[in-house]
Order: structure tokens, then sequence, then C-alpha cells
């Protein structure tokens, strides 16, 4: 039986048996005695009080994400498509690099850690609402490291960290009520 967290659900299902030729198995661990599928997914949407092109023009300031990510120390844009981070996840220091594979104005924001202690994915949306407001939707697979990670994974911590960031976001934006800077290119996937 594999038991993995899926968007806010704990999901089991049968696993590959030890004996089995599936390669897939490999990509499965053990935590406190179960079976679980190491890559977490998590998505969680909020509403923002601004237009559209705000809240889209601010996550492209990836050198803003710290005074609202609450895990993220530092991030530096190497160049159009590549940025170098340093976060604090559960007291354990991390650095990674990420591409981003895709990028839309007012629209989405893609990307894949390429590199460092940390692997994940994600993608952020932005969905008009209406003139003055609209809805940002944060999608991230990942793979959580060491036994605290993954017992949090388990037990939902990351998608409360990243419903926290979102609403540290709105607070952020609303208040400033205009983006930082904008980046307004568009990276095709």
């Amino acid at each position: 039986m594999v038991c993995c967290m899926k968007s806010r659900d704990f999901v089991c299902r049968n696993a590959p048996s030890a004996d089995s030729t599936d390669s897939s198995k490999a990509r499965f661990i053990t935590v406190a005695g179960f079976i679980v599928d190491p890559m977490v997914q998590i998505i969680e949407t909020i509403d923002v009080d601004v237009p559209v092109g705000t809240a889209y023009n601010q996550w492209t300031q990836f050198e803003s994400f710290p005074k609202f990510l609450d895990e993220v120390e530092t991030i530096t844009q190497l160049d159009e498509t590549h940025t170098h981070w340093k976060v604090k996840v559960g007291g354990v220091e991390r650095e990674f690099d990420a591409e981003i594979t895709e990028q839309h104005p007012d629209e989405r924001v893609a990307w894949n850690s390429t590199g460092g202690e940390t692997h994940h994915a994600g993608v952020v949306t932005f969905h008009k609402l209406s003139d003055t407001s609209s809805r940002v939707t944060v999608q991230l697979d990942w793979e959580p490291e060491g036994l605290l990670e993954k017992v949090g994974a388990l037990v939902g911590a990351g998608s409360h960290a990243v419903k926290k960031d979102l609403k540290n976001f709105k607070e952020f934006i609303e208040a400033q009520g205009a983006a930082t800077g904008a980046w307004r290119g568009d990276v095709p996937a």
C-alpha cells in the first residue's frame, strides 16, 4: 500500500511489490512504516484586490519574494529565465537554481528546479475576476528532503505554507497597490 499527500487528500494505493520488475518502485520511500510516494503536489488559490496585470507583474519580481514567501531567504535573478534561490525549510538552509520554462504576461509563470538541494516544479496562473480583482493559483510539485519534511508532507505542512505565503502575497500587493516592477517578456513552452 502506498500513501501520499495529493491536494490535501491522503491517498493510498497498491505499491509495486518488492519482487516486482516495475522500475517505478524505486521512487517510493518508507516513512514511519508507510511506503510513500515522495513527490507532493500542492494546489492553492487566493483572490487579490488588484488587477490581474498588477498581480502578475509583482510575481515576475523574483528578488522581492522574501517579502512575502516565509521560507525564501534570497533570490538572485541570473538572466531572464534563470534564478538562484536560498531557502530555509524546517530550519535547514538549502540552495538551488530554477529555470522559467514558460511565461506569458497576465497568464502564467512555470518553472523547474535545475540543480541544487531541492527538486520541484510549479506554475502560477493569473485569472481576471474583474477590472480590479484577480485570482492567483499556485501548483507546486516537490520532493521533500529529510525526515522532517517527509513527515510534514504527510500531514499537509507544505500546503499550509503555500496558503500562508499566498495570504502574505495578497497583503503585500494590496498594501502596495502597484507592482514594484514588471517583466512582460514571453517564454514559450
